[in-house]
């Protein structure tokens, strides 16, 4: 049984005419498909959507201080330094259950006592956090972080 298929408008087969092509580029062109480049995008993004949160879960409310006016004055203030060695108070190293009771007992007195946080070099800015949640969880209102004037 012979072949249907005749000769084109060049006068060859289309068997002939694929090997042609074939042999004179040297491999064939592959079709480049984008689905699986959209299903990979698309199961990233329903990923990121799913593992991350939108969630303010502390946020810590900072006032920035305005220029140095009448009221920086820091007379009376408690000076609380934290340290890569530990705490010191007003000069003097304290542990934090002692910090506690000294600021607790200078609040009971003034409620509206002053207390300065003073962070030196190398200090993880974890442990300033933790000391100002502890100073507010024993009724410290008026907390500011102060720089030191080396740096």
């Amino acid at each position: 049984m012979e072949s249907k298929v005749g000769p084109n408008v060049s006068g060859r087969l289309p068997s002939q005419l694929a090997t042609r092509h074939t042999l004179k580029t040297g491999r064939r062109r592959a079709l480049i498909s984008l689905t699986p480049l959209i299903d990979v995008v698309f199961i990233l993004l329903v990923f990121f959507m799913l593992a991350s949160s939108l969630l303010e879960w502390r946020a810590i409310d900072l006032n920035a201080p305005g220029r140095a006016g009448a009221n920086t004055s820091m007379e009376g203030a408690l000076l609380v330094e934290i340290r890569t060695d530990g705490l010191r108070l007003s000069g003097q190293t304290v542990t934090l259950d002692d910090l506690k009771q000294a600021v607790g007992k200078r609040l009971t007195d003034n409620p509206q006592q002053r207390v300065l946080i003073k962070p030196a070099a190398g200090v993880a800015l974890q442990d300033a956090v933790s000391l100002l949640d502890h100073l507010a969880e024993i009724g410290a209102r008026d907390l500011s972080f102060i720089r030191d004037s080396e740096r």
